[in-house]
């Protein structure tokens, strides 16, 4: 086989195209156009190493994908309120980096509804749409609310949440594409459900803070799928350094081949070869 590029791995870059999505794997600063390789041999290969995304060093695991322990530990990035934004501690003083925080989570953030193994709600920055759907495998997505900081959007979502599940069944996602829902409805329905608690969170924070995206339109994604397996196997590079097949489409982060899945952003930072 020939080698087309060997380095660090990213997620892999993704764009909203027509008639489908577009991806290339990120190899340190390498790019690699992927849905030329659909329908043929590849093999990708784990070099064995791991590199932190932040500081560089070698470490034996990655962490909050893609980072050494230690910082793991300090970096505001990796703390507990990314992946819950309503624990947010930024008022209490106690932010890791204030200066990453202002930057990241003191902007404006998107609360939506996506179709992907069913209907799901979500919350990104404004800036990221429509790279966090595409990222998730959604073929379905409705911006529903803008919210002023990452903070209030968490909120929004822990709300919301008890009408709607936050979270897409990976195994799901991979077996097909998801029937198609009336996104706008949906939102109507959860938005009534609770127009009590989106008051009183408007009353804590300001009208102008939680905003209702009424006039947001149902954005389609069509995924690079040849086949989708029967049967969802997944690989794991940490047991076995070699992944090969045919590659029969991409979805998300996934890579689907005839021989099983691989999540690619689950070994961010990790030294990979990649041939055909």
């Amino acid at each position: 086989m020939i080698e087309l590029a060997r380095g660090s791995l990213s997620k892999m870059a993704v764009s909203l195209a027509d008639p489908v999505v577009q991806y290339s794997f990120r190899l340190g600063d390498t790019l690699v156009p992927v849905n030329p390789l659909i329908g043929k041999p590849l093999r990708l290969q784990y070099l064995g190493a791991i590199h932190c995304s932040h500081c560089g060093k070698r470490t034996k695991s990655s962490y909050s994908q893609g980072y050494c322990y230690p910082c793991m530990t300090k970096l505001a990035q990796c703390d507990m309120c990314i992946m819950a934004p309503e624990r947010c501690h930024y008022d209490a003083g106690t932010c890791r980096d204030p200066s990453w925080g202002e930057q990241f989570c003191m902007t404006d953030h998107v609360v939506y509804l996506a179709n992907s193994s069913g209907i799901k709600v979500g919350i990104t920055r404004a800036t990221q749409l429509p790279t966090r759907w595409l990222d998730q495998g959604a073929s379905q997505a409705l911006p529903i609310l803008r919210v002023a900081t990452r903070q209030q959007s968490g909120l929004v979502e822990d709300l919301l949440r008890s009408q709607v599940p936050d979270r897409t069944n990976w195994r799901a996602l991979l077996k097909g594409d998801a029937e198609l829902l009336d996104l706008p409805a949906l939102r109507d329905q959860v938005l009534e459900a609770c127009a009590e608690g989106l008051g009183q969170l408007q009353a804590r924070f300001g009208l102008q803070a939680i905003q209702p995206l009424t006039d947001a339109e149902v954005v389609h994604m069509t995924y690079p799928v040849q086949a989708y397996p029967t049967k969802v196997v997944s690989f794991n590079l940490d047991k076995n350094p070699i992944v090969e097949g045919t590659l029969l489409g991409i979805k998300g982060q996934y890579l689907i081949f005839d021989t099983g899945v691989i999540n690619i952003r689950k070994y961010t930072a990790y030294q990979l070869a990649v041939l055909q």
